[in-house]
């Protein structure tokens, strides 16, 4: 298990390359034993193919009654697509259960987005947070899916299918990426995930600044006994948003 102390990784042990119109600051591989070691990254995907397939085997009446729940809620599909950031700045299509009206105004998270990543926006206890306390664009059923994190488990088909992990940085929006300073870029070095150290340390009570330090200090110590204790902290972090939601 690693405390969640955020530092990050000095410059002179990290490469730049350009992927599309994009440039990704990747740590060396010589930084990582354990994860360089040749089993680490054969095991940890055969796990995310194993428990995402289970589980998504095992939560299908939950995962059916959530969609009913949505629909039934305000019109618009039960699904929410939409295109993100992966590993080394590969785009992909995350699913979610969809939270918000059906067509909601992107600009709004855009500029939030931009403010929050920068440092300005909406604050709590002195800091600017990942989201805004009240939005009006988010549904009833919708404010209870994000309270507890249900509406994240369509993202186990993207696990399955490999564009995502169980644990790693959370995949960001391209317009939130374009915001990034240098160092922020590091985060993009290894598969995003359903789960990190920043969801387990704090969720989206946490600046930016301290979700980037928690993700770089995740990969530069990642390895199968920091995956799995951070799934199995994860389990009472959201327990307890269910509990109080």
């Amino acid at each position: 298990m690693i405390e969640a102390k955020p530092r990050s990784i000095p410059w002179s042990r990290v490469t730049v390359q350009t992927v599309g119109h994009t440039r990704i600051v990747q740590p060396r591989a010589a930084l990582y034993p354990m994860a360089r070691a040749a089993l680490y990254p054969v095991v940890k995907r055969w796990l995310d193919v194993v428990m995402s397939a289970c589980l998504l085997i095992v939560l299908a009446p939950a995962l059916t009654l959530i969609a009913l729940a949505v629909k039934l809620n305000s019109p618009g599909p039960a699904i929410f697509r939409q295109k993100r950031v992966g590993k080394l700045g590969r785009e992909f299509i995350l699913f979610k259960f969809r939270s918000m009206q059906d067509h909601a105004d992107e600009d709004v998270h855009r500029k939030f987005a931009r403010g929050y990543i920068n440092g300005f926006g909406c604050k709590s206890g002195g800091h600017v947070v990942f989201k805004p306390a009240a939005d009006a664009r988010v549904t009833r059923v919708g404010r209870w899916l994000r309270r507890t994190s249900l509406d994240e488990l369509p993202q186990l088909i993207n696990v399955l299918r490999g564009e995502m992990s169980l644990v790693g940085p959370r995949p960001a929006v391209g317009y939130e990426v374009a915001e990034y300073s240098d160092w922020h870029l590091q985060r993009l070095a290894v598969t995003p995930g359903m789960t990190g150290l920043a969801q387990i340390s704090g969720r989206s009570g946490l600046t930016f600044e301290k979700i980037v330090r928690l993700d770089l200090q995740y990969i530069e110590r990642r390895s199968m006994a920091v995956d799995l204790g951070i799934v199995l902290r994860t389990i009472p972090v959201v327990l307890r948003a269910k509990c109080s939601a």
